[in-house]
Formats: structure tokens, C-alpha cells, sequence
């Protein structure tokens, strides 16, 4: 029971009400108007009194006026809308970095949408976006969804693909060249003595990097070894046991010479790293593997893997860079930006001897 004649207890005060505009005019004894006017830097048109009324009553108050309410005012919301397939994809962390940080320099913040692999919200995802008044797209996405690209164009609003292409969709397209990094991984693999390769990545249909990926390796098959049959597979999350018998088919292939993988990503990497761990097999002895992505941590999986570095600061750059340029005004045709991959050389592709069992006394 509480004591007689203790203090009562205490309440939490109450969060103070954000101030408006309007008791901002009250406070300063003008109307909204001269308020607005002051705000947006019109002061010329006011008294050196009244001016200093609306400044002291703005301090004491601790008005902040809405970024959002002054940017509609002017018709600008200065916002840019990205969309990605799957934000756990290092690829796609790595490209939002890299237009986040060309946006902030522009003056411009970037609003994230991740659709977690669900081509079915691409729509959603745009429709979402406009309602906030971003003045473009970056669309890093599936592809699956032709009425996504379509939504933009209704609202007027100017789009770049990054990573992957939208069928019919003209707009201006910012990605690695597949085909060329394709060929550096693979003719890395050939120089370093492995024979018999296959290719492995998520499932390809409708997402035109790997399809891209998937041609690019079959052509480098063909030229390589014509008569040779191109093999390829695609993995889903839960399929381990596909995955490893792939692998066995693939070492069976090679014989008595280590075969080699190459990777269609980071995700495909982590689900190979973890297959050739469960078959007991040793990278760079049992085993040679390249995959796409240069993570933080693939240079401490085995003896460290050899990746093919996108570009993904650049990457997401150009795509900002494009989109300025078209709420600038530009009108020339859709440019297509491919960059260069880069190979990054560890142990999981240079071939080492096994090891000779110790011999014991």
C-alpha cells in the first residue's frame, strides 16, 4: 500500500507536439504566407522586423519545416526509387552502395524496395514508389514482370536497368559484360590445367544475366573443345542432393585430371563451397572453382576463392548518372553500359599437389 502522505507518483510528460507552419505564424504574429515566404528563403520580400519575428518565433518554437512538404512545393521531390531482387544478394548490397553514395552527391536520396526474389511485386514495387513522389526508377529486379516497366512509363518517370534486361523494355541499361567476364573465368581455368568445367548457377529462365552467363560459357565450351558437350546446372536453395551429384557426374567426366566449376554468383559459390565440403573434397586439389562476386569473406573460404570482381561501386554510379541525365532532360536513344570484370586469383583455382600421407614410426 503507499505510504501516507507520499508524493504521488510520476508521469512521463507528454512528447510535445511537432510545431507547424501555422503556429509559427501565431507565434510571430504574421500570417502562414509570410511564413512560407521566409522559409523559402524570400525574405527580401519582408521587413527587417518581420523577418526577425519569424526567425525568433521559428528558434523558439524548434521549427523544422518538412523536407517532403518544401520539395512538392517546388515540384521536386529529389528522391530516387530502387528496386532489387533480392537485398541478401551481396551483388545487389554492393551496387546500392554505389548508387547511394553517386545520389548523396547529386542531392539526392535513394528509397529501397526489395521484392525477395518475388518477380509477382515488381508492380507493387513501383506503385509503392511513386506514391512517395520518387522521380525515377533504378531497377534492379527480375525482369519476369513486362507490366512493371510499363507502370513507370504511365507515371511518366524515367527508368535504368541495372544487371538485367526487361523484355521490350526500352530504357537505358547499366551492367557487367557478361560475356567478357564469362570468358576471363573460364580461359583462367583452362591456363591453370583444368580440362572438363561445368557451370552452375540459379535457375536461369527469364533472368537474362544468367542467361547470358549460361551462353557465354556453352560458346567458350564450343571454341574450346568443339566436339565437347557443354554442361551446365541449375541449383535451387534446397536441392543439395542434385547439387551433389552434379559434381560427382563432373568429376567422373574429368577421370584421372581435377575437374573445375565455374560459378554463376555469390549465392551459387556459398551452395558449391558447402556441396564440395559434404563430398569431402579439397579446392584447388580435388576441385578447381571461379565465381562471380568478390565478397568480403571469399578470401577465407579454403585456400581463399578466385572470384570475378564486378564493378558494383561503378555499376551503381552510371546507373545514377543515367537517370540524372533523363530528369536533366536528355533524349537520346537507350545506351547500354557494359563494364569490365576483374579476376581476382586465390588458391580455390591454382592447382596444388595432394598431399602425401605422413608417415608415421
Amino acid at each position: 500500500m503507499p505510504t501516507p502522505n507520499a508524493p504521488p507518483p510520476l508521469t512521463p510528460p507528454r512528447p510535445a507536439a511537432r510545431a507547424t507552419i501555422a503556429d509559427v505564424a501565431r507565434q510571430a504574429g504574421v500570417s502562414k504566407a509570410t511564413v512560407s515566404r521566409f522559409l523559402n528563403r524570400r525574405d527580401e520580400l519582408l521587413t527587417h522586423d518581420i523577418a526577425a519575428r519569424v526567425e525568433a518565433a521559428i528558434a523558439m518554437l524548434h521549427y523544422t519545416p518538412s523536407p517532403m512538404a518544401q520539395a512538392l512545393k517546388r515540384g521536386r521531390s529529389r528522391l530516387i526509387g530502387l528496386v532489387v531482387a533480392d537485398v541478401t544478394n551481396p551483388f545487389s548490397v554492393a551496387v546500392l552502395r554505389g548508387a547511394e553514395k553517386a545520389c548523396q552527391e547529386a542531392g539526392y536520396l535513394l528509397m529501397l524496395f526489395n521484392l525477395g526474389n518475388d518477380g509477382a511485386r515488381e508492380r507493387e514495387a513501383i506503385e509503392a514508389l511513386t506514391a512517395y513522389q520518387v522521380e525515377g526508377f533504378i531497377l534492379n529486379t527480375l525482369g519476369r514482370d513486362a507490366c512493371a516497366g510499363a507502370a513507370a512509363a504511365r507515371h511518366g518517370k524515367p527508368v535504368v536497368l541495372v544487371d538485367r534486361r526487361h523484355p521490350g523494355m526500352q530504357a537505358d541499361f547499366v551492367s557487367l559484360d557478361n560475356a567478357g567476364a564469362v570468358r576471363l573465368g573460364a580461359a583462367h581455368l583452362v591456363e591453370a590445367g583444368y580440362c572438363e568445367m561445368l557451370f552452375v548457377s540459379e535457375p536461369v529462365q527469364g533472368v537474362s544475366a544468367r542467361q547470358e552467363r549460361q551462353q557465354a560459357f556453352c560458346a567458350f565450351i564450343e571454341e574450346f573443345r568443339p566436339k565437347a558437350t557443354c554442361h551446365t546446372y541449375e541449383s535451387t536453395e534446397l536441392d543439395h542432393d542434385g547439387l551433389d551429384q552434379a559434381l560427382r557426374e563432373l568429376r567422373q567426366r574429368a577421370g584421372k585430371q581435377p575437374p573445375a566449376v565455374l560459378s554463376g554468383n555469390a549465392v551459387i559459390t556459398l551452395r558449391l563451397a558447402g556441396a564440395i565440403a559434404r563430398l569431402g573434397w579439397r579446392l584447388g586439389v580435388d576441385i578447381g572453382l571461379v565465381g562471380f562476386d568478390d565478397t568480403d569473406w571469399a578470401p577465407f573460404v579454403g585456400p581463399g576463392l578466385t572470384t570475378i570482381a564486378q564493378p558494383t561501386d561503378d555499376l551503381g554510379r552510371q546507373a545514377v548518372e543515367c537517370l540524372l541525365a533523363r530528369l536533366q532532360g536528355a533524349t537520346q536513344l537507350p545506351r547500354s553500359i557494359l563494364l569490365p570484370g576483374s579476376l581476382r586469383m586465390r588458391g580455390s583455382s591454382q592447382r596444388q599437389k595432394p598431399r602425401s600421407p605422413s608417415k608415421t614410426a
